[in-house]
Protein backbone atom coordinates (compact mmCIF):
# COMPACT_ATOMS: atom_id res chain seq x y z
CA UNK A 1 0.00 0.00 0.00
CA UNK A 2 2.71 2.40 0.76
CA UNK A 3 4.42 1.31 -2.31
CA UNK A 4 1.49 2.17 -4.27
CA UNK A 5 0.94 5.61 -2.68
CA UNK A 6 4.60 6.74 -3.19
CA UNK A 7 4.25 5.67 -6.71
CA UNK A 8 1.28 7.39 -7.91
CA UNK A 9 1.24 10.45 -5.96
CA UNK A 10 3.65 12.31 -8.20
CA UNK A 11 0.98 11.62 -11.45
CA UNK A 12 -1.21 15.44 -11.75
CA UNK A 13 1.05 17.68 -10.02
CA UNK A 14 3.40 18.41 -13.27
CA UNK A 15 2.88 20.31 -16.97
CA UNK A 16 2.85 17.70 -19.89
CA UNK A 17 6.53 17.43 -21.46
CA UNK A 18 7.47 17.75 -25.20
CA UNK A 19 7.45 15.64 -27.09
CA UNK A 20 6.41 12.23 -25.95
CA UNK A 21 3.75 13.20 -23.56
CA UNK A 22 1.69 15.98 -25.70
CA UNK A 23 2.12 13.60 -28.36
CA UNK A 24 0.43 10.48 -27.09
CA UNK A 25 -1.86 12.64 -24.67
CA UNK A 26 -3.36 13.80 -28.01
CA UNK A 27 -3.53 11.36 -30.01
CA UNK A 28 -5.39 9.73 -27.45
CA UNK A 29 -7.65 12.58 -27.07
CA UNK A 30 -8.53 12.89 -30.43
CA UNK A 31 -9.78 9.37 -30.50
CA UNK A 32 -11.83 9.78 -27.18
CA UNK A 33 -13.41 13.22 -29.06
CA UNK A 34 -13.92 11.87 -32.90
CA UNK A 35 -14.74 8.02 -31.60
CA UNK A 36 -12.97 6.78 -34.25
CA UNK A 37 -10.49 4.31 -32.30
CA UNK A 38 -9.02 2.66 -35.87
CA UNK A 39 -6.64 5.27 -37.48
CA UNK A 40 -4.19 7.36 -34.66
CA UNK A 41 -4.10 10.75 -35.61
CA UNK A 42 -1.72 13.81 -34.08
CA UNK A 43 -3.39 16.94 -34.59
CA UNK A 44 -5.83 15.96 -36.48
CA UNK A 45 -3.82 14.49 -39.02
CA UNK A 46 -2.98 10.14 -40.02
CA UNK A 47 -0.26 9.22 -37.78
CA UNK A 48 1.21 5.80 -38.26
CA UNK A 49 4.32 5.83 -36.07
CA UNK A 50 3.10 3.45 -33.46
CA UNK A 51 0.27 0.84 -33.15
CA UNK A 52 -2.85 2.17 -30.63
CA UNK A 53 -2.72 0.19 -27.49
CA UNK A 54 -1.57 2.82 -25.17
CA UNK A 55 -3.88 5.12 -27.19
CA UNK A 56 -6.54 3.41 -26.55
CA UNK A 57 -5.96 2.91 -22.85
CA UNK A 58 -5.62 6.44 -22.17
CA UNK A 59 -8.55 7.76 -24.58
CA UNK A 60 -10.44 5.28 -22.23
CA UNK A 61 -9.18 6.96 -18.90
CA UNK A 62 -10.37 10.75 -20.84
CA UNK A 63 -13.83 9.21 -21.12
CA UNK A 64 -13.95 8.16 -17.67
CA UNK A 65 -11.83 10.33 -15.77
CA UNK A 66 -11.89 13.38 -18.18
CA UNK A 67 -8.83 15.16 -19.36
CA UNK A 68 -6.00 15.74 -16.69
CA UNK A 69 -2.23 15.01 -16.38
CA UNK A 70 -3.17 12.17 -14.22
CA UNK A 71 -5.16 10.18 -17.01
CA UNK A 72 -2.43 10.99 -19.50
CA UNK A 73 0.11 9.67 -17.77
CA UNK A 74 -2.30 6.33 -16.51
CA UNK A 75 -1.64 3.86 -18.00
CA UNK A 76 2.67 4.33 -17.90
CA UNK A 77 1.99 4.59 -13.96
CA UNK A 78 -0.39 1.54 -14.36
CA UNK A 79 1.80 -0.50 -16.34
CA UNK A 80 5.38 0.15 -14.08
CA UNK A 81 3.37 -0.23 -11.11
CA UNK A 82 2.38 -3.25 -12.47
CA UNK A 83 5.27 -4.49 -14.02
CA UNK A 84 6.83 -4.02 -10.46
CA UNK A 85 4.08 -6.23 -8.88
CA UNK A 86 4.65 -9.43 -11.63
CA UNK A 87 8.37 -9.63 -11.35
CA UNK A 88 7.98 -9.90 -7.70
CA UNK A 89 5.57 -12.75 -7.96
CA UNK A 90 7.78 -14.24 -10.98
CA UNK A 91 10.73 -14.04 -8.97
CA UNK A 92 9.04 -15.21 -5.80
CA UNK A 93 7.83 -18.82 -7.94
CA UNK A 94 11.31 -18.62 -9.36
CA UNK A 95 14.20 -18.51 -6.59
CA UNK A 96 11.59 -17.75 -3.05
CA UNK A 97 9.30 -15.06 -1.96
CA UNK A 98 12.73 -13.06 -0.64
CA UNK A 99 14.06 -12.92 -3.53
CA UNK A 100 11.01 -12.17 -5.71
CA UNK A 101 10.71 -9.05 -3.23
CA UNK A 102 14.43 -8.08 -3.43
CA UNK A 103 13.84 -7.90 -7.21
CA UNK A 104 10.62 -5.74 -6.80
CA UNK A 105 12.45 -3.32 -4.77
CA UNK A 106 15.11 -2.86 -7.04
CA UNK A 107 12.88 -2.66 -10.20
CA UNK A 108 11.07 -0.03 -8.50
CA UNK A 109 13.73 1.89 -7.13
CA UNK A 110 16.16 1.90 -10.30
CA UNK A 111 16.25 5.68 -11.91
CA UNK A 112 14.98 5.33 -15.28
CA UNK A 113 12.43 3.03 -14.22
CA UNK A 114 11.01 5.11 -12.14
CA UNK A 115 11.52 7.94 -14.48
CA UNK A 116 9.64 6.76 -17.38
CA UNK A 117 7.15 5.11 -15.32
CA UNK A 118 5.83 8.40 -14.95
CA UNK A 119 6.25 10.28 -18.25
CA UNK A 120 2.91 9.36 -21.25
CA UNK A 121 5.52 7.11 -23.73
CA UNK A 122 5.24 3.87 -24.94
CA UNK A 123 8.30 2.07 -23.35
CA UNK A 124 6.20 1.24 -19.89
CA UNK A 125 3.97 -0.15 -21.75
CA UNK A 126 6.27 -2.34 -24.12
CA UNK A 127 8.51 -3.28 -21.12
CA UNK A 128 5.41 -4.87 -18.94
CA UNK A 129 4.40 -7.37 -21.48
CA UNK A 130 7.85 -8.18 -22.73
CA UNK A 131 8.32 -8.90 -19.22
CA UNK A 132 5.15 -10.70 -18.69
CA UNK A 133 6.43 -12.89 -22.11
CA UNK A 134 9.87 -13.64 -19.92
CA UNK A 135 8.09 -14.38 -17.11
CA UNK A 136 5.61 -16.69 -18.39
CA UNK A 137 8.34 -18.24 -20.72
CA UNK A 138 10.39 -19.07 -17.86
CA UNK A 139 7.59 -20.47 -15.53
CA UNK A 140 6.75 -22.87 -18.95
CA UNK A 141 9.78 -23.97 -19.08
CA UNK A 142 9.45 -24.77 -15.07
CA UNK A 143 6.98 -26.96 -15.69
CA UNK A 144 6.76 -30.68 -16.74
CA UNK A 145 7.46 -30.44 -20.44
CA UNK A 146 4.38 -31.43 -22.24
CA UNK A 147 2.20 -30.54 -19.72
CA UNK A 148 -1.40 -28.15 -19.87
CA UNK A 149 0.59 -25.93 -17.11
CA UNK A 150 3.11 -25.28 -19.66
CA UNK A 151 0.92 -24.66 -22.23
CA UNK A 152 -1.38 -22.53 -20.20
CA UNK A 153 2.33 -20.37 -19.43
CA UNK A 154 3.43 -20.26 -23.06
CA UNK A 155 -0.17 -19.27 -24.23
CA UNK A 156 -0.23 -16.50 -22.11
CA UNK A 157 3.57 -15.98 -23.08
CA UNK A 158 2.21 -15.34 -26.75
CA UNK A 159 -0.69 -12.96 -25.62
CA UNK A 160 1.68 -10.75 -24.37
CA UNK A 161 4.03 -10.40 -26.57
CA UNK A 162 1.00 -9.85 -29.26
CA UNK A 163 0.01 -6.83 -26.54
CA UNK A 164 3.58 -5.70 -26.76
CA UNK A 165 3.70 -5.81 -30.40
CA UNK A 166 0.16 -3.49 -30.27
CA UNK A 167 1.80 -1.23 -27.83
CA UNK A 168 4.73 -0.41 -29.99
CA UNK A 169 5.94 -2.72 -32.62
CA UNK A 170 7.62 -5.50 -34.04
CA UNK A 171 10.61 -5.60 -31.08
CA UNK A 172 7.66 -7.00 -28.79
CA UNK A 173 8.03 -10.51 -30.30
CA UNK A 174 11.11 -9.71 -32.03
CA UNK A 175 13.42 -10.03 -28.42
CA UNK A 176 11.83 -11.99 -26.69
CA UNK A 177 11.66 -14.88 -29.25
CA UNK A 178 15.05 -13.66 -29.90
CA UNK A 179 16.58 -14.16 -26.32
CA UNK A 180 15.35 -17.39 -26.09
CA UNK A 181 16.89 -18.64 -29.39
CA UNK A 182 20.00 -17.39 -27.97
CA UNK A 183 19.81 -19.34 -25.11
CA UNK A 184 18.95 -22.77 -27.06
CA UNK A 185 21.90 -21.65 -29.00
CA UNK A 186 24.30 -21.32 -26.01
CA UNK A 187 22.79 -24.44 -24.79
CA UNK A 188 23.08 -26.63 -28.21
CA UNK A 189 19.58 -27.29 -27.28
CA UNK A 190 16.69 -26.58 -29.80
CA UNK A 191 14.18 -27.99 -27.68
CA UNK A 192 13.68 -24.99 -25.87
CA UNK A 193 11.93 -22.57 -28.74
CA UNK A 194 9.67 -26.17 -29.56
CA UNK A 195 8.73 -26.42 -25.99
CA UNK A 196 6.50 -22.44 -26.91
CA UNK A 197 4.15 -24.19 -28.61
CA UNK A 198 5.14 -22.05 -31.67
CA UNK A 199 1.29 -23.60 -33.86
CA UNK A 200 -0.71 -23.05 -30.87
CA UNK A 201 0.97 -19.99 -29.88
CA UNK A 202 1.21 -18.78 -32.92
CA UNK A 203 -2.11 -18.88 -33.64
CA UNK A 204 -3.18 -17.06 -30.54
CA UNK A 205 -0.51 -14.50 -31.16
CA UNK A 206 -2.04 -13.42 -34.42
CA UNK A 207 -5.52 -13.82 -33.12
CA UNK A 208 -4.79 -11.07 -30.76
CA UNK A 209 -2.26 -8.82 -32.90
CA UNK A 210 -3.38 -9.03 -36.46
CA UNK A 211 -7.22 -7.67 -36.41
CA UNK A 212 -6.14 -3.88 -35.62
CA UNK A 213 -3.64 -3.85 -38.53
CA UNK A 214 -5.59 -5.65 -41.12
CA UNK A 215 -8.64 -3.28 -39.88
CA UNK A 216 -6.35 0.18 -40.22
CA UNK A 217 -4.67 -1.44 -43.41
CA UNK A 218 -7.66 -1.60 -45.23
CA UNK A 219 -8.99 1.66 -43.93
CA UNK A 220 -5.72 3.25 -45.23
CA UNK A 221 -3.50 1.49 -47.77
CA UNK A 222 -0.55 3.65 -47.37
CA UNK A 223 -0.01 2.04 -43.43
CA UNK A 224 1.65 -0.77 -44.13
CA UNK A 225 4.56 0.48 -46.12
CA UNK A 226 5.10 3.39 -43.74
CA UNK A 227 4.25 1.34 -40.67
CA UNK A 228 6.68 -2.21 -41.53
CA UNK A 229 9.38 -0.27 -44.12
CA UNK A 230 10.11 3.08 -42.26
CA UNK A 231 9.06 2.93 -38.69
CA UNK A 232 11.31 -0.40 -38.62
CA UNK A 233 14.03 -1.19 -41.09
CA UNK A 234 14.81 2.09 -42.12
CA UNK A 235 14.81 3.95 -38.43
CA UNK A 236 16.85 1.07 -37.39
CA UNK A 237 19.32 1.31 -39.78
CA UNK A 238 19.83 4.95 -40.51
CA UNK A 239 19.35 8.22 -38.95
CA UNK A 240 16.19 9.15 -40.91
CA UNK A 241 15.15 10.82 -37.17
CA UNK A 242 17.80 12.34 -36.13
CA UNK A 243 18.68 9.85 -33.45
CA UNK A 244 22.14 8.93 -33.92
CA UNK A 245 24.23 7.80 -30.70
CA UNK A 246 27.81 6.50 -30.17
CA UNK A 247 27.56 3.02 -29.73
CA UNK A 248 28.33 2.92 -26.09
CA UNK A 249 25.33 5.21 -25.47
CA UNK A 250 23.25 2.63 -23.39
CA UNK A 251 26.22 1.45 -21.80
CA UNK A 252 26.04 5.07 -20.11
CA UNK A 253 22.06 5.16 -19.61
CA UNK A 254 22.95 1.72 -17.88
CA UNK A 255 24.91 3.42 -15.72
CA UNK A 256 23.19 6.27 -14.98
CA UNK A 257 19.84 5.14 -14.96
CA UNK A 258 20.11 2.12 -12.34
CA UNK A 259 21.19 3.91 -9.71
CA UNK A 260 21.48 2.85 -6.88
CA UNK A 261 21.55 -0.47 -8.13
CA UNK A 262 24.66 -0.37 -10.93
CA UNK A 263 26.67 -2.58 -9.44
CA UNK A 264 23.99 -5.22 -8.03
CA UNK A 265 22.97 -5.51 -11.71
CA UNK A 266 26.57 -6.08 -13.14
CA UNK A 267 27.36 -7.98 -10.11
CA UNK A 268 23.96 -10.34 -11.31
CA UNK A 269 24.98 -10.10 -14.87
CA UNK A 270 28.48 -11.37 -14.75
CA UNK A 271 27.19 -14.59 -12.26
CA UNK A 272 24.25 -15.61 -14.24
CA UNK A 273 25.60 -18.39 -15.60
CA UNK A 274 26.23 -19.72 -11.83
CA UNK A 275 23.28 -18.01 -9.96
CA UNK A 276 20.79 -21.09 -10.47
CA UNK A 277 23.16 -23.52 -8.79
CA UNK A 278 23.31 -21.31 -5.65
CA UNK A 279 19.70 -21.24 -5.55
CA UNK A 280 18.60 -25.20 -6.70
CA UNK A 281 17.54 -27.63 -4.27
CA UNK A 282 19.07 -30.48 -6.53
CA UNK A 283 22.13 -30.00 -8.55
CA UNK A 284 20.90 -28.20 -11.93
CA UNK A 285 22.33 -30.85 -15.09
CA UNK A 286 24.37 -28.57 -17.20
CA UNK A 287 22.12 -29.90 -20.28
CA UNK A 288 19.08 -28.18 -18.86
CA UNK A 289 18.75 -24.82 -20.08
CA UNK A 290 15.01 -24.55 -19.08
CA UNK A 291 15.99 -25.06 -15.74
CA UNK A 292 18.46 -22.31 -15.71
CA UNK A 293 16.27 -19.50 -15.43
CA UNK A 294 18.95 -16.79 -14.90
CA UNK A 295 20.96 -17.75 -18.12
CA UNK A 296 18.03 -16.61 -20.30
CA UNK A 297 17.44 -13.39 -18.52
CA UNK A 298 21.03 -12.85 -18.89
CA UNK A 299 20.66 -13.27 -22.87
CA UNK A 300 17.32 -11.76 -22.62
CA UNK A 301 19.01 -8.56 -21.01
CA UNK A 302 22.25 -8.09 -23.15
CA UNK A 303 19.92 -9.10 -26.31
CA UNK A 304 17.97 -6.28 -25.46
CA UNK A 305 20.94 -3.29 -24.83
CA UNK A 306 23.28 -5.03 -28.21
CA UNK A 307 19.86 -4.61 -30.43
CA UNK A 308 19.38 -1.53 -29.68
CA UNK A 309 23.09 -0.20 -29.30
CA UNK A 310 23.72 -1.24 -33.37
CA UNK A 311 20.47 0.85 -34.10
CA UNK A 312 20.82 3.77 -35.69
CA UNK A 313 18.10 5.63 -34.08
CA UNK A 314 18.32 5.65 -30.06
CA UNK A 315 17.16 7.10 -27.09
CA UNK A 316 17.74 6.21 -23.33
CA UNK A 317 14.53 4.43 -22.90
CA UNK A 318 14.35 2.24 -25.18
CA UNK A 319 16.71 -0.61 -23.83
CA UNK A 320 13.99 -0.24 -20.44
CA UNK A 321 12.81 -4.01 -21.79
CA UNK A 322 15.83 -4.98 -20.35
CA UNK A 323 15.65 -3.14 -16.57
CA UNK A 324 13.26 -6.34 -15.27
CA UNK A 325 15.86 -9.04 -16.38
CA UNK A 326 18.45 -7.20 -14.58
CA UNK A 327 16.40 -6.36 -11.80
CA UNK A 328 15.94 -10.11 -10.72
CA UNK A 329 19.44 -11.18 -11.77
CA UNK A 330 20.45 -8.27 -8.95
CA UNK A 331 18.45 -9.56 -6.64
CA UNK A 332 19.96 -13.32 -7.41
CA UNK A 333 22.87 -11.72 -6.10
CA UNK A 334 21.42 -9.35 -3.16
CA UNK A 335 19.58 -12.42 -2.01
CA UNK A 336 22.89 -14.06 -1.20
CA UNK A 337 25.34 -11.37 -0.89
CA UNK A 338 27.26 -11.41 2.48
CA UNK A 339 26.72 -8.47 5.24
CA UNK A 340 29.92 -6.79 4.10
CA UNK A 341 28.95 -6.85 0.04
CA UNK A 342 25.50 -5.37 1.04
CA UNK A 343 27.05 -2.87 3.07
CA UNK A 344 29.38 -2.09 0.24
CA UNK A 345 26.41 -1.25 -2.31
CA UNK A 346 24.81 0.62 0.30
CA UNK A 347 28.23 2.84 0.73
CA UNK A 348 28.31 3.04 -2.60
CA UNK A 349 24.68 4.42 -3.04
CA UNK A 350 25.30 6.71 0.25
CA UNK A 351 28.75 8.59 -1.73
CA UNK A 352 26.90 9.06 -4.90
CA UNK A 353 24.45 10.81 -3.65
CA UNK A 354 26.53 13.18 -1.40
CA UNK A 355 28.28 13.83 -4.64
CA UNK A 356 24.69 14.84 -5.69
CA UNK A 357 23.98 17.31 -2.98
CA UNK A 358 27.41 18.59 -3.07
CA UNK A 359 27.32 19.45 -7.28
CA UNK A 360 23.51 20.60 -6.96
CA UNK A 361 24.18 23.99 -6.96
CA UNK A 362 25.99 23.90 -10.13
CA UNK A 363 22.89 23.07 -12.18
CA UNK A 364 22.57 26.72 -11.97
CA UNK A 365 25.70 27.58 -13.13
CA UNK A 366 24.76 25.78 -16.73
CA UNK A 367 21.96 28.10 -17.36
CA UNK A 368 22.74 29.92 -20.95
CA UNK A 369 19.78 32.61 -20.84
CA UNK A 370 17.68 34.68 -18.35
CA UNK A 371 15.09 32.46 -18.16
CA UNK A 372 16.60 29.73 -17.50
CA UNK A 373 18.75 31.24 -15.40
CA UNK A 374 15.62 31.90 -12.74
CA UNK A 375 14.37 28.03 -13.48
CA UNK A 376 17.56 26.16 -12.97
CA UNK A 377 18.30 27.04 -9.50
CA UNK A 378 14.46 26.16 -8.80
CA UNK A 379 14.75 22.47 -10.09
CA UNK A 380 18.61 22.35 -8.29
CA UNK A 381 17.02 22.62 -4.79
CA UNK A 382 15.24 19.68 -5.78
CA UNK A 383 17.82 17.88 -7.08
CA UNK A 384 19.65 18.31 -3.49
CA UNK A 385 16.50 17.31 -1.71
CA UNK A 386 16.12 14.29 -3.97
CA UNK A 387 19.91 13.52 -2.71
CA UNK A 388 19.59 14.09 0.90
CA UNK A 389 16.50 11.32 0.62
CA UNK A 390 18.79 8.86 -0.88
CA UNK A 391 21.82 10.14 1.45
CA UNK A 392 19.93 9.40 4.60
CA UNK A 393 18.68 6.13 3.52
CA UNK A 394 21.70 4.43 2.47
CA UNK A 395 23.08 5.44 5.43
CA UNK A 396 20.41 3.78 7.87
CA UNK A 397 20.42 0.77 5.24
CA UNK A 398 23.83 0.55 5.75
CA UNK A 399 23.84 0.27 9.31
CA UNK A 400 20.54 -2.52 9.45
CA UNK A 401 22.60 -4.73 7.07
CA UNK A 402 25.74 -4.51 9.15
CA UNK A 403 23.80 -5.73 12.19
CA UNK A 404 22.37 -8.46 9.81
CA UNK A 405 18.92 -7.10 9.05
CA UNK A 406 19.84 -7.47 5.40
CA UNK A 407 16.05 -7.14 3.72
CA UNK A 408 15.41 -4.36 6.25
CA UNK A 409 18.41 -1.81 4.61
CA UNK A 410 17.64 -3.33 1.22
CA UNK A 411 13.75 -2.31 1.54
CA UNK A 412 14.84 1.28 3.54
CA UNK A 413 17.48 2.01 0.44
CA UNK A 414 14.76 1.05 -2.37
CA UNK A 415 12.17 3.43 -0.93
CA UNK A 416 14.75 6.22 -0.19
CA UNK A 417 15.49 5.94 -3.87
CA UNK A 418 11.75 5.71 -4.99
CA UNK A 419 11.34 9.17 -2.86
CA UNK A 420 14.40 10.67 -4.22
CA UNK A 421 13.35 10.17 -7.96
CA UNK A 422 10.02 11.33 -7.22
CA UNK A 423 10.88 14.30 -5.73
CA UNK A 424 13.49 14.82 -8.57
CA UNK A 425 10.70 14.05 -11.03
CA UNK A 426 8.26 16.93 -8.81
CA UNK A 427 11.18 19.18 -9.14
CA UNK A 428 11.54 18.75 -13.54
CA UNK A 429 7.84 20.46 -12.94
CA UNK A 430 10.16 24.38 -12.69
CA UNK A 431 11.33 23.64 -16.14
CA UNK A 432 8.00 23.22 -17.56
CA UNK A 433 7.95 27.00 -19.04
CA UNK A 434 10.95 25.47 -21.29
CA UNK A 435 9.33 21.83 -22.33
CA UNK A 436 5.65 22.80 -23.18
CA UNK A 437 3.17 25.13 -23.71
CA UNK A 438 1.30 24.96 -20.04
CA UNK A 439 2.42 28.44 -18.72
CA UNK A 440 1.95 30.04 -22.22
CA UNK A 441 -1.74 29.01 -22.30
CA UNK A 442 -2.93 29.79 -18.98
CA UNK A 443 -1.57 33.39 -19.31
CA UNK A 444 -4.03 33.63 -22.67
CA UNK A 445 -6.33 32.00 -20.92
CA UNK A 446 -9.10 35.00 -20.97
CA UNK A 447 -8.56 35.70 -24.58
CA UNK A 448 -8.48 31.80 -25.73
CA UNK A 449 -12.18 32.23 -23.75
CA UNK A 450 -13.39 34.26 -27.03
CA UNK A 451 -12.08 31.37 -29.15
CA UNK A 452 -15.22 28.95 -31.08
CA UNK A 453 -14.57 25.31 -32.13
CA UNK A 454 -14.15 27.10 -35.69
CA UNK A 455 -12.35 29.81 -34.55
CA UNK A 456 -8.84 29.56 -36.47
CA UNK A 457 -6.11 28.53 -34.83
CA UNK A 458 -2.69 28.47 -36.59
CA UNK A 459 1.20 27.02 -35.62
CA UNK A 460 3.49 28.69 -37.39
CA UNK A 461 6.84 27.72 -38.03
CA UNK A 462 6.77 24.92 -35.12
CA UNK A 463 4.45 22.73 -33.66
CA UNK A 464 4.83 22.10 -29.73
CA UNK A 465 3.18 18.71 -29.40
CA UNK A 466 1.80 19.77 -25.74
CA UNK A 467 -0.42 22.27 -27.30
CA UNK A 468 -3.53 20.43 -28.52
CA UNK A 469 -3.94 18.80 -25.24
CA UNK A 470 -3.82 22.02 -23.38
CA UNK A 471 -6.23 24.06 -26.10
CA UNK A 472 -8.67 20.84 -26.62
CA UNK A 473 -8.30 21.42 -30.29
CA UNK A 474 -6.33 21.16 -33.53
CA UNK A 475 -4.40 23.59 -34.82
CA UNK A 476 -3.20 24.46 -38.46
CA UNK A 477 0.13 23.89 -39.41
CA UNK A 478 2.23 26.70 -41.16
CA UNK A 479 5.39 26.17 -43.17
CA UNK A 480 5.87 23.10 -41.04
CA UNK A 481 6.50 18.91 -41.62
CA UNK A 482 8.66 17.47 -39.60
CA UNK A 483 7.47 14.45 -37.84
CA UNK A 484 3.70 14.97 -39.61
CA UNK A 485 5.50 15.02 -42.55
CA UNK A 486 3.81 11.38 -43.75
CA UNK A 487 0.31 12.35 -43.30
CA UNK A 488 0.57 15.69 -44.62
CA UNK A 489 1.97 13.90 -47.78
CA UNK A 490 -1.65 11.74 -47.35
CA UNK A 491 -3.72 15.00 -46.65
CA UNK A 492 -2.00 18.03 -47.83
CA UNK A 493 -5.22 20.12 -48.07
CA UNK A 494 -4.28 20.25 -43.50
CA UNK A 495 -1.86 22.39 -43.10
CA UNK A 496 -0.49 26.21 -45.01
CA UNK A 497 2.56 25.24 -47.22
CA UNK A 498 3.38 28.83 -46.23
CA UNK A 499 4.22 31.85 -44.07
CA UNK A 500 2.73 34.20 -46.94
CA UNK A 501 -0.08 31.97 -47.49
CA UNK A 502 -1.00 32.46 -43.70
CA UNK A 503 -0.60 36.12 -43.48
CA UNK A 504 -3.09 36.19 -46.46
CA UNK A 505 -5.66 34.22 -44.14
CA UNK A 506 -4.67 36.18 -40.84
CA UNK A 507 -5.60 39.65 -42.55
CA UNK A 508 -9.52 38.03 -43.75
CA UNK A 509 -10.12 36.09 -40.60
CA UNK A 510 -12.02 38.23 -38.06
CA UNK A 511 -10.73 36.36 -35.58
CA UNK A 512 -7.77 33.96 -35.24
CA UNK A 513 -5.16 32.87 -32.75
CA UNK A 514 -1.58 31.53 -33.58
CA UNK A 515 1.84 30.61 -32.19
CA UNK A 516 5.07 30.88 -33.48
CA UNK A 517 8.85 31.19 -32.59
CA UNK A 518 9.44 35.06 -31.36
CA UNK A 519 11.62 35.97 -34.21
CA UNK A 520 9.00 34.99 -36.45
CA UNK A 521 6.52 36.81 -34.20
CA UNK A 522 9.27 40.30 -34.64
CA UNK A 523 9.80 39.65 -38.32
CA UNK A 524 5.80 39.24 -38.87
CA UNK A 525 5.03 42.84 -36.56
CA UNK A 526 7.88 44.67 -38.53
CA UNK A 527 6.40 44.25 -41.70
CA UNK A 528 3.02 45.50 -40.47
CA UNK A 529 0.77 42.34 -39.85
CA UNK A 530 -1.38 42.98 -37.05
CA UNK A 531 -1.25 40.70 -34.07
CA UNK A 532 -1.56 41.32 -30.29
CA UNK A 533 0.73 39.74 -27.95
CA UNK A 534 -0.99 37.53 -25.30
CA UNK A 535 1.78 35.68 -24.43
CA UNK A 536 5.25 34.81 -24.55
CA UNK A 537 8.52 33.54 -23.42
CA UNK A 538 11.99 32.26 -25.53
CA UNK A 539 10.23 29.61 -27.45
CA UNK A 540 7.29 30.43 -28.64
CA UNK A 541 5.32 33.61 -28.78
CA UNK A 542 1.31 33.48 -28.44
CA UNK A 543 -1.11 36.03 -30.79
CA UNK A 544 -4.70 36.96 -31.53
CA UNK A 545 -6.12 38.98 -34.59
CA UNK A 546 -6.55 42.57 -33.66
CA UNK A 547 -9.96 43.29 -32.42
CA UNK A 548 -12.11 45.42 -35.91
CA UNK A 549 -12.30 48.71 -33.77
CA UNK A 550 -7.77 47.86 -33.56
CA UNK A 551 -8.53 49.93 -30.05
CA UNK A 552 -5.83 47.95 -28.46
CA UNK A 553 -3.18 47.88 -31.17
CA UNK A 554 -0.76 45.39 -32.16
CA UNK A 555 2.32 45.30 -29.98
Amino acid sequence: MLLALAWFANLDGRALIRPDEGRYAEIARHMAMTGDWLTPRLNGIKYFFKPPLQAWASAAAFDLFGLHHWTARLWSALTGFLGIVLLGAIGARLYGARTGLIAAAVLGSAGLYVGIGHLNTLDMGLTFFMSAAMGFILLGLQSPAGSRRELHWMLGAWVAMALAVLSKGLVGVVLPLGGVAIAALLALDWRLPLRMRPLAGGAVFMLVAAPWFIAVSLRNPEFAHFFFIHEHFERFLTTVHRRGEPWWFFLEVQALGSHPWLFAMLAGLLGAWRADERFARTPVPPSAPAARPARLLACWAVLIVLFFSLSSSKLPSYTLPAWPALALLAALHLAQATPRVLAAHCAVAAVLAACGLALSPLIGARAESAAQALLFPQFARYVAIAAAVVLASAIVATVLVLRRRSLAGILVLSFGALLGWQAMIAGYDRLSPMTGVYHLVRQAERDLRDAQPDTPFYSVEVYDQTLNFYLRRETTLVAFRDELDFGLGVEPDRWIPTTALFEERWRRDPLAFAIMPPATFDRLSAQGLPMRLLARDERRALVRTVPPDGAEGSR
